[in-house]
Protein backbone atom coordinates (compact mmCIF):
# COMPACT_ATOMS: atom_id res chain seq x y z
CA UNK A 1 0.00 0.00 0.00
CA UNK A 2 1.32 3.45 -0.96
CA UNK A 3 2.07 5.87 1.87
CA UNK A 4 1.45 9.63 2.01
CA UNK A 5 2.98 11.68 4.82
CA UNK A 6 1.49 15.11 5.56
CA UNK A 7 3.48 17.69 7.53
CA UNK A 8 1.49 20.59 9.01
CA UNK A 9 1.75 22.97 11.94
CA UNK A 10 -1.74 22.61 13.43
CA UNK A 11 -4.81 20.40 13.42
CA UNK A 12 -7.38 23.16 12.86
CA UNK A 13 -6.17 24.14 9.40
CA UNK A 14 -5.64 20.54 8.35
CA UNK A 15 -9.10 19.45 9.46
CA UNK A 16 -10.99 22.52 8.21
CA UNK A 17 -9.28 22.94 4.84
CA UNK A 18 -7.79 19.55 3.87
CA UNK A 19 -10.26 17.02 5.26
CA UNK A 20 -11.74 16.25 1.84
CA UNK A 21 -8.24 15.51 0.51
CA UNK A 22 -7.59 13.11 3.42
CA UNK A 23 -10.88 11.34 2.69
CA UNK A 24 -10.09 11.05 -1.01
CA UNK A 25 -6.62 9.63 -0.38
CA UNK A 26 -7.97 7.00 2.01
CA UNK A 27 -10.80 6.10 -0.39
CA UNK A 28 -8.20 5.52 -3.11
CA UNK A 29 -6.24 3.14 -0.92
CA UNK A 30 -3.41 5.27 0.44
CA UNK A 31 -2.05 5.00 3.97
CA UNK A 32 -2.13 8.57 5.27
CA UNK A 33 0.23 9.69 8.06
CA UNK A 34 -0.17 13.06 9.77
CA UNK A 35 2.72 14.80 11.53
CA UNK A 36 1.59 17.82 13.57
CA UNK A 37 0.94 18.93 17.18
CA UNK A 38 -1.98 17.21 18.91
CA UNK A 39 -5.28 19.12 18.91
CA UNK A 40 -9.00 18.57 19.33
CA UNK A 41 -9.49 17.68 15.65
CA UNK A 42 -6.88 14.93 15.51
CA UNK A 43 -9.31 12.21 16.64
CA UNK A 44 -11.70 13.09 13.80
CA UNK A 45 -8.91 12.48 11.31
CA UNK A 46 -7.85 9.26 13.00
CA UNK A 47 -11.48 8.10 12.86
CA UNK A 48 -11.47 8.17 9.05
CA UNK A 49 -8.29 6.09 8.92
CA UNK A 50 -5.34 8.49 9.27
CA UNK A 51 -2.28 7.63 11.37
CA UNK A 52 -1.14 10.39 13.74
CA UNK A 53 2.40 11.30 14.83
CA UNK A 54 2.54 13.96 17.56
CA UNK A 55 5.06 16.59 16.47
CA UNK A 56 5.74 19.75 18.47
CA UNK A 57 6.15 22.92 16.38
CA UNK A 58 6.82 26.46 17.59
CA UNK A 59 4.72 28.13 14.88
CA UNK A 60 5.96 31.71 15.34
CA UNK A 61 9.24 31.39 17.24
CA UNK A 62 12.72 31.52 15.69
CA UNK A 63 14.58 29.52 18.33
CA UNK A 64 17.28 27.58 16.43
CA UNK A 65 17.40 24.79 19.03
CA UNK A 66 13.66 24.19 18.73
CA UNK A 67 13.88 24.20 14.94
CA UNK A 68 16.82 21.78 14.91
CA UNK A 69 14.71 19.43 17.04
CA UNK A 70 11.94 19.67 14.46
CA UNK A 71 14.42 18.91 11.69
CA UNK A 72 15.59 15.76 13.49
CA UNK A 73 11.99 14.76 14.23
CA UNK A 74 11.13 14.93 10.53
CA UNK A 75 14.24 12.92 9.72
CA UNK A 76 13.19 10.21 12.16
CA UNK A 77 9.60 10.14 10.88
CA UNK A 78 10.54 9.92 7.20
CA UNK A 79 13.23 7.29 7.80
CA UNK A 80 10.79 5.11 9.77
CA UNK A 81 7.65 5.48 7.61
CA UNK A 82 9.41 5.56 4.24
CA UNK A 83 6.56 7.47 2.54
CA UNK A 84 6.10 7.41 -1.23
CA UNK A 85 5.31 11.12 -1.21
CA UNK A 86 5.35 13.93 1.37
CA UNK A 87 2.89 16.86 1.39
CA UNK A 88 3.90 19.97 3.33
CA UNK A 89 1.91 23.00 4.46
CA UNK A 90 2.97 26.29 6.15
CA UNK A 91 6.46 27.74 6.49
CA UNK A 92 8.31 25.47 8.94
CA UNK A 93 6.98 22.16 7.60
CA UNK A 94 7.71 23.45 4.09
CA UNK A 95 11.30 24.33 4.92
CA UNK A 96 12.36 21.53 7.23
CA UNK A 97 10.16 18.90 5.61
CA UNK A 98 11.54 19.86 2.21
CA UNK A 99 15.14 19.65 3.41
CA UNK A 100 14.72 16.20 4.96
CA UNK A 101 12.69 14.89 2.01
CA UNK A 102 15.52 15.97 -0.28
CA UNK A 103 18.18 14.32 1.89
CA UNK A 104 16.09 11.13 2.08
CA UNK A 105 15.32 11.28 -1.66
CA UNK A 106 11.57 11.21 -1.08
CA UNK A 107 9.31 13.08 -3.57
CA UNK A 108 7.43 15.98 -2.00
CA UNK A 109 4.76 18.54 -2.86
CA UNK A 110 4.77 21.94 -1.15
CA UNK A 111 1.89 24.35 -0.57
CA UNK A 112 2.70 28.03 0.00
CA UNK A 113 -0.26 29.01 2.18
CA UNK A 114 1.07 32.54 2.64
CA UNK A 115 4.39 34.34 3.03
CA UNK A 116 4.03 35.77 6.54
CA UNK A 117 5.42 39.03 7.87
CA UNK A 118 9.06 37.94 7.70
CA UNK A 119 8.85 37.32 3.95
CA UNK A 120 6.92 40.52 3.30
CA UNK A 121 9.28 42.80 5.23
CA UNK A 122 12.69 43.71 3.82
CA UNK A 123 15.66 42.95 6.00
CA UNK A 124 18.04 40.26 7.17
CA UNK A 125 15.28 37.89 8.30
CA UNK A 126 13.67 37.98 4.85
CA UNK A 127 17.03 37.13 3.23
CA UNK A 128 17.52 34.21 5.62
CA UNK A 129 14.05 32.81 4.99
CA UNK A 130 14.40 33.21 1.23
CA UNK A 131 17.70 31.31 1.35
CA UNK A 132 16.11 28.54 3.41
CA UNK A 133 13.21 28.27 0.97
CA UNK A 134 15.63 28.00 -1.95
CA UNK A 135 17.25 24.98 -0.32
CA UNK A 136 13.97 23.44 0.83
CA UNK A 137 12.11 23.75 -2.48
CA UNK A 138 14.99 22.86 -4.76
CA UNK A 139 13.69 19.35 -5.46
CA UNK A 140 9.96 19.81 -4.90
CA UNK A 141 8.01 17.93 -7.57
CA UNK A 142 5.45 20.74 -7.62
CA UNK A 143 4.92 23.89 -5.57
CA UNK A 144 1.30 24.95 -5.07
CA UNK A 145 0.50 28.64 -4.68
CA UNK A 146 -2.72 30.21 -3.46
CA UNK A 147 -2.35 33.55 -5.23
CA UNK A 148 -0.39 34.80 -8.24
CA UNK A 149 1.44 37.49 -6.23
CA UNK A 150 3.15 34.85 -4.06
CA UNK A 151 4.01 32.77 -7.12
CA UNK A 152 5.52 35.75 -8.95
CA UNK A 153 7.53 36.67 -5.86
CA UNK A 154 9.01 33.16 -5.62
CA UNK A 155 10.00 33.13 -9.28
CA UNK A 156 11.36 36.70 -9.24
CA UNK A 157 13.52 35.92 -6.20
CA UNK A 158 14.57 32.66 -7.88
CA UNK A 159 13.35 30.68 -4.90
CA UNK A 160 11.91 28.07 -7.25
CA UNK A 161 12.73 27.12 -10.82
CA UNK A 162 10.62 24.02 -11.34
CA UNK A 163 6.94 23.20 -11.69
CA UNK A 164 4.23 25.10 -9.87
CA UNK A 165 0.44 25.28 -9.90
CA UNK A 166 -1.91 28.07 -8.90
CA UNK A 167 -4.77 26.82 -6.74
CA UNK A 168 -7.96 28.63 -5.70
CA UNK A 169 -6.63 28.78 -2.15
CA UNK A 170 -7.75 25.79 -0.12
CA UNK A 171 -11.11 25.98 -1.85
CA UNK A 172 -14.34 25.74 0.11
CA UNK A 173 -16.77 22.90 0.67
CA UNK A 174 -19.85 24.42 -0.95
CA UNK A 175 -22.06 21.66 0.47
CA UNK A 176 -20.96 22.27 4.04
CA UNK A 177 -21.30 26.04 3.65
CA UNK A 178 -24.75 26.24 2.10
CA UNK A 179 -26.34 29.41 0.78
CA UNK A 180 -28.15 30.83 3.82
CA UNK A 181 -31.17 33.14 3.88
CA UNK A 182 -30.01 36.75 4.17
CA UNK A 183 -31.02 38.56 7.40
CA UNK A 184 -34.18 40.61 7.05
CA UNK A 185 -34.04 44.39 6.72
CA UNK A 186 -35.49 45.00 10.19
CA UNK A 187 -32.46 43.47 11.88
CA UNK A 188 -29.49 45.53 13.05
CA UNK A 189 -26.64 45.35 10.54
CA UNK A 190 -24.05 42.87 11.81
CA UNK A 191 -20.43 42.89 10.67
CA UNK A 192 -18.42 39.76 11.44
CA UNK A 193 -14.66 39.28 11.77
CA UNK A 194 -13.34 35.71 11.96
CA UNK A 195 -9.66 35.14 12.63
CA UNK A 196 -6.89 35.38 15.15
CA UNK A 197 -7.08 38.59 17.18
CA UNK A 198 -3.70 40.05 16.24
CA UNK A 199 -2.11 43.06 14.57
CA UNK A 200 -1.52 41.41 11.19
CA UNK A 201 -5.21 40.61 10.81
CA UNK A 202 -5.96 44.34 11.00
CA UNK A 203 -7.79 44.04 14.31
CA UNK A 204 -6.62 47.42 15.63
CA UNK A 205 -7.93 49.24 12.55
CA UNK A 206 -11.21 47.32 12.82
CA UNK A 207 -11.68 48.22 16.49
CA UNK A 208 -10.98 51.91 15.82
CA UNK A 209 -13.33 51.94 12.81
CA UNK A 210 -16.06 50.22 14.85
CA UNK A 211 -15.70 52.84 17.59
CA UNK A 212 -16.19 55.66 15.08
CA UNK A 213 -19.10 54.01 13.27
CA UNK A 214 -20.97 53.24 16.50
CA UNK A 215 -21.17 56.97 17.22
CA UNK A 216 -23.17 57.62 14.02
CA UNK A 217 -24.83 54.20 13.78
CA UNK A 218 -25.40 52.92 17.33
CA UNK A 219 -27.52 49.99 16.12
CA UNK A 220 -24.77 48.54 13.92
CA UNK A 221 -23.09 45.54 15.56
CA UNK A 222 -19.52 44.28 15.27
CA UNK A 223 -18.89 40.63 16.15
CA UNK A 224 -15.48 39.00 16.53
CA UNK A 225 -14.85 35.25 16.45
CA UNK A 226 -11.39 33.82 17.03
CA UNK A 227 -8.68 33.26 19.63
CA UNK A 228 -6.52 35.99 21.15
CA UNK A 229 -2.86 36.32 20.33
CA UNK A 230 -0.70 37.10 23.34
CA UNK A 231 -1.16 40.68 24.60
CA UNK A 232 -4.47 41.41 22.86
CA UNK A 233 -6.89 40.48 25.62
CA UNK A 234 -6.37 43.77 27.46
CA UNK A 235 -6.85 45.78 24.26
CA UNK A 236 -9.99 43.89 23.34
CA UNK A 237 -11.53 44.24 26.79
CA UNK A 238 -11.66 48.02 26.41
CA UNK A 239 -13.88 47.69 23.35
CA UNK A 240 -15.95 44.85 24.78
CA UNK A 241 -16.75 46.74 27.98
CA UNK A 242 -18.09 49.80 26.14
CA UNK A 243 -20.14 47.56 23.75
CA UNK A 244 -18.19 48.56 20.65
CA UNK A 245 -17.75 44.88 19.78
CA UNK A 246 -19.18 41.51 20.80
CA UNK A 247 -16.47 38.90 21.33
CA UNK A 248 -17.37 35.21 20.96
CA UNK A 249 -13.95 33.57 21.41
CA UNK A 250 -12.73 30.65 19.33
CA UNK A 251 -15.56 28.65 17.75
CA UNK A 252 -15.63 25.29 16.00
CA UNK A 253 -18.76 26.08 13.97
CA UNK A 254 -18.37 29.48 12.33
CA UNK A 255 -21.20 28.75 9.88
CA UNK A 256 -23.75 29.64 12.56
CA UNK A 257 -22.17 33.07 12.92
CA UNK A 258 -21.89 33.56 9.17
CA UNK A 259 -25.63 32.95 8.76
CA UNK A 260 -26.45 35.74 11.21
CA UNK A 261 -24.20 38.44 9.74
CA UNK A 262 -24.78 40.90 6.89
CA UNK A 263 -21.13 40.95 5.78
CA UNK A 264 -17.75 39.56 6.78
CA UNK A 265 -14.89 42.02 7.32
CA UNK A 266 -11.20 41.08 6.99
CA UNK A 267 -8.67 43.96 7.26
CA UNK A 268 -5.71 41.55 7.02
CA UNK A 269 -2.20 42.71 6.08
CA UNK A 270 -1.34 39.57 4.10
CA UNK A 271 -2.98 36.26 3.18
CA UNK A 272 -2.28 33.21 1.05
CA UNK A 273 -5.93 33.10 0.12
CA UNK A 274 -8.37 33.91 2.91
CA UNK A 275 -10.45 30.84 3.74
CA UNK A 276 -12.85 32.84 5.86
CA UNK A 277 -13.79 34.98 2.85
CA UNK A 278 -14.50 31.86 0.80
CA UNK A 279 -16.67 30.45 3.59
CA UNK A 280 -18.51 33.76 3.89
CA UNK A 281 -19.10 33.93 0.14
CA UNK A 282 -20.33 30.32 0.03
CA UNK A 283 -22.81 31.20 2.77
CA UNK A 284 -24.08 34.05 0.58
CA UNK A 285 -22.51 36.96 2.41
CA UNK A 286 -20.74 39.96 0.90
CA UNK A 287 -17.07 40.25 1.85
CA UNK A 288 -15.39 43.50 2.84
CA UNK A 289 -11.63 43.04 2.79
CA UNK A 290 -8.21 44.60 2.35
CA UNK A 291 -7.36 45.09 -1.30
CA UNK A 292 -4.35 42.79 -1.11
CA UNK A 293 -3.29 39.52 -2.79
CA UNK A 294 -5.08 36.69 -1.04
CA UNK A 295 -8.20 38.76 -0.40
CA UNK A 296 -9.00 40.57 -3.63
CA UNK A 297 -9.27 37.30 -5.57
CA UNK A 298 -12.33 36.39 -3.54
CA UNK A 299 -14.59 39.32 -4.51
CA UNK A 300 -15.55 41.67 -7.31
CA UNK A 301 -15.67 45.21 -5.95
CA UNK A 302 -19.22 46.52 -5.95
CA UNK A 303 -20.71 43.23 -7.11
CA UNK A 304 -19.85 40.61 -4.49
CA UNK A 305 -18.04 42.71 -1.93
CA UNK A 306 -15.96 45.82 -1.27
CA UNK A 307 -12.23 46.42 -0.97
CA UNK A 308 -10.35 49.05 1.01
CA UNK A 309 -6.78 50.20 1.49
CA UNK A 310 -4.76 47.93 3.77
CA UNK A 311 -3.55 49.34 7.13
CA UNK A 312 -5.81 52.35 6.62
CA UNK A 313 -8.47 52.86 9.28
CA UNK A 314 -10.09 55.77 7.42
CA UNK A 315 -10.44 53.75 4.21
CA UNK A 316 -11.94 50.85 6.18
CA UNK A 317 -14.37 53.19 7.96
CA UNK A 318 -15.53 54.81 4.72
CA UNK A 319 -16.08 51.41 3.13
CA UNK A 320 -18.10 50.10 6.07
CA UNK A 321 -20.26 53.25 6.01
CA UNK A 322 -20.77 52.81 2.26
CA UNK A 323 -22.05 49.29 2.86
CA UNK A 324 -24.31 50.42 5.70
CA UNK A 325 -25.97 52.94 3.39
CA UNK A 326 -26.69 50.41 0.64
CA UNK A 327 -30.36 49.39 0.28
CA UNK A 328 -31.13 46.01 1.82
CA UNK A 329 -31.80 44.47 -1.61
CA UNK A 330 -28.34 45.52 -2.83
CA UNK A 331 -26.68 43.89 0.17
CA UNK A 332 -28.64 40.67 -0.31
CA UNK A 333 -27.86 40.54 -4.05
CA UNK A 334 -24.17 41.00 -3.35
CA UNK A 335 -24.38 37.91 -1.17
CA UNK A 336 -26.05 35.88 -3.92
CA UNK A 337 -23.43 37.01 -6.44
CA UNK A 338 -20.74 36.09 -3.94
CA UNK A 339 -22.09 32.54 -3.73
CA UNK A 340 -22.12 32.20 -7.53
CA UNK A 341 -18.49 33.31 -7.78
CA UNK A 342 -17.42 30.70 -5.22
CA UNK A 343 -19.34 27.91 -6.95
CA UNK A 344 -17.60 28.67 -10.25
CA UNK A 345 -14.07 29.37 -9.05
CA UNK A 346 -13.41 28.03 -5.55
CA UNK A 347 -15.06 24.62 -5.15
CA UNK A 348 -12.71 22.54 -2.98
CA UNK A 349 -12.92 19.62 -5.39
CA UNK A 350 -10.68 21.66 -7.73
CA UNK A 351 -7.93 21.61 -5.10
CA UNK A 352 -8.39 17.92 -4.24
CA UNK A 353 -8.22 16.92 -7.91
CA UNK A 354 -5.03 18.94 -8.42
CA UNK A 355 -3.35 17.11 -5.54
CA UNK A 356 -4.46 13.70 -6.79
CA UNK A 357 -3.10 14.51 -10.26
CA UNK A 358 0.31 15.47 -8.90
CA UNK A 359 0.49 12.48 -6.54
CA UNK A 360 -0.39 10.11 -9.38
CA UNK A 361 2.44 11.58 -11.47
CA UNK A 362 4.82 10.59 -8.68
CA UNK A 363 3.32 7.19 -7.78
Amino acid sequence: MKKVLILANNDVGLYNFRFELLQRLIEEGYQVYLSLPYGDNVKKMIDIGCYFINTDIDRRGINPITDIKLLWKYNKIISQIKPDVVLTYTIKPNIYGGIISTLRKVPYLTNITGMGSAMNNHGLLQKVIISMHKIALLNAKCVFFQNSYNRDFFYTKRIIKGDSRLLPGSGVNINKYNLALYPNKEEAIKFLFIGRVMREKGVIELLEAAKEIKIQHPNVEFHIVGPYERGYETIMNQYIEDNTVYYHGAQTNVYEYLKQCHAVVLPSYHEGLANVLLEAAATGRPVIASNIPGCRETFVHGETGLGFEVKNKDSLTRTLKEFINYPHTVKANMGINSRRKVELEFDRSIVVNAYIEEIEKII
